[in-house]
């Protein structure tokens, strides 16, 4: 979550693909499949962005980046790491530049045994373990006259064990449960500069196809669901005298397909034309403003304009002041408009407002702290009612949530340098919460995310070699689940070559605690691993 809000209203790009699942319940990334392997930059927007990304960001944007090769010449990377529940996980990279061309390539894989996913302390004892293998692709080249190419994708192959659940009872099935998801994505930019602006024309995929297999609540069943996404953009940018002008226009078309066993159960196709524009403005030394609006046009739900304001004011060298203002969209997926609540004659896009205030104080070059306050407003939620008869699927279905739902509070963060050995980061969150009434107790606004929740974190250079971190998170309050806190550590050492050892401990104190309500987590758990850059 982010400040309380869950991953369907979180936009995510993996090197500018759009990598949310249009298959699922909900249009949404599942980050359960997600490795560090090969990322070399995670970037997080907070709050409404639809001025920018259109649909879906209204929490906010998590935007992952796949390394390249900065200097000339051939570098390859290669780890491994091993550890509980049987996991054995690996990854070799390779990397070319030689001046404007650069190409990167890196190849993963993970397996477990796992635990179980239904929650080990209510009784289940059955493993639920998980496999996957990934192959990513990211390039760049100067083909002369001021063009550039770039290429970015990867295939993804995934299969994993799960445990069924009705309502917050969730437990061990027999068969197994299994999953399996068929992933790629692909994008293509050309990159010119024409009439005074730098321009990218660019062309991205991306296709799901996932299959549920198991035996549910008494009855077999196999269920099938294909998600794809095409999109084409253009984007153009230019330098202004005190600021920069950037200018927007795509086409995206998603494809929801769901199948029961080899009977076609329903498709749904949407298109939406969208165009945006967006200035940064210097307005002094010690005022910027940036004003971003976009126009989207539906091809079921019709068109919606939103917009982002956002203020940086610097009344001195250690002081900085954060204010933003903006508005977002989500359209209904796939599979809510295909799962209707008997009597429900169709759904309507999910509108939201945000607004954030910030103040940062900075100590030197290596200290800061930060406070900032936010609210997120969500009108006309779309959930999923049971209508009362759990045992009847039947009569099951989405519908619309007339009222309002809130997300506010306080974020308070802080570094400081302790030593020249010893580095602490802390992080505090309070946030309050109201929602509509009739909102199931399933909906994803009711989880478990905590009023307060607490980070601490302490860096350490233990020797010229041995460096070790420690993290703590301490989460409270939540609205249907008990308290917990979670500590974990990483041990690292410098082998000389550009080769480290290190040792992770994950829940050190084996805390027993869920995230969301029936389902289990990690024990204690112990991994070593090795890398090297070669």
């Amino acid at each position: 979550t982010i400040r309380g809000v869950s991953q369907n209203y979180i936009k995510v790009l993996v090197d500018g693909i759009d990598v949310a699942d249009p298959s699922g319940p909900q249009v949404a990334y599942d980050f359960g499949r997600l490795t560090s392997f090969g990322l070399d930059r995670v970037e997080v927007l907070r709050g409404s962005q639809s001025a920018v990304y259109g649909t879906q960001a209204i929490g906010g944007v998590i935007s992952l980046g796949t390394a390249l090769p900065e200097e000339d010449g051939v570098t390859q990377e290669a780890a491994v790491e091993a550890g509980s529940y049987n996991t054995l996980s690996a990854r070799y990279g390779y990397g070319f530049r030689r001046g404007a061309s650069a190409l990167g390539l890196s190849l993963s894989h993970i397996s477990t045994d796992g635990y179980s996913a239904a929650n080990e302390a209510d009784g289940n004892t059955e493993a639920d373990g998980y496999e996957a293998t990934r192959l990513s692709l990211k390039a760049e080249t100067d083909l002369g006259a001021g063009v550039t190419l770039s290429v970015s994708g990867f295939i993804e192959n995934a299969e994993g064990e799960y445990d069924e659940g009705f309502g917050t009872v969730v437990f061990d099935g027999s068969p197994d449960e299994t999953t399996a998801a068929d992933s790629t994505g692909l994008r293509v930019g050309i990159g010119f500069d024409a009439l005074g602006f730098d321009h990218e024309f660019a062309l991205s995929t991306f296709r799901i196809e996932r299959t549920l297999q198991g035996e549910s609540f008494g009855f077999f069943s196999l269920l099938d669901y294909v998600g794809t996404r095409e999109t084409a953009s253009w984007t153009a940018g230019r330098d202004l005298a005190a600021g920069r002008l950037s200018l927007g226009v795509d086409a995206t078309r998603e494809g929801f397909d769901n199948f029961a066993g080899t009977t076609f159960a329903s498709s749904v196709t949407t298109e939406t034309l969208g165009a945006f524009g967006e200035v940064d403005l210097s307005l002094s030394d010690a005022l910027d403003a940036t004003l971003s609006a976009r126009f989207d046009d539906h091809s079921q739900f019709g068109s919606f304009t939103t917009g982002r304001l956002a203020v940086a004011w610097r009344p001195s060298q250690a002081w900085l002041v954060r204010f933003s203002l903006a508005n977002g969209f989500r359209a209904p997926s796939g599979f809510e408009q295909s799962n209707l609540l008997p009597g429900v004659s169709g759904l309507e896009p999910e509108t939201s407002r945000s607004i954030d205030l910030g103040i940062e104080r900075r100590f030197g070059e290596a200290a800061a702290v930060r406070a900032t306050l936010f609210r997120l407003q969500t009108d006309d939620l779309i959930d999923y009612s049971d209508n009362g008869t759990p045992s009847n699927f039947g009569d099951d279905g989405y519908t619309q949530i007339a009222g309002r739902t809130v997300r506010q509070g306080l974020e308070l963060e802080a570094k400081v340098p302790v030593s020249k050995q010893l580095r602490a980061t802390a992080g505090y969150t309070f946030t309050d919460s109201e929602n509509p009434a009739g909102l199931s107790s399933g909906s994803a606004w009711n989880s478990g995310f905590g009023r307060h929740q607490l980070a601490l974190g302490l860096d350490a250079d233990l020797s010229d070699r041995l460096s070790a971190s420690l993290g703590l998170l301490h989460v409270t309050d939540r609205p249907t689940l008990p308290d917990y806190t979670v500590a974990n550590a990483t041990f690292t050492y410098d082998l000389g070559n550009a080769a480290e050892a290190y040792l992770r401990l994950e829940n050190l104190t084996d805390e027993d605690y869920e995230l969301v309500d029936g389902y289990g987590t990690s024990g204690r758990a112990v991994y070593v691993g090795l890398r090297s850059r070669f």
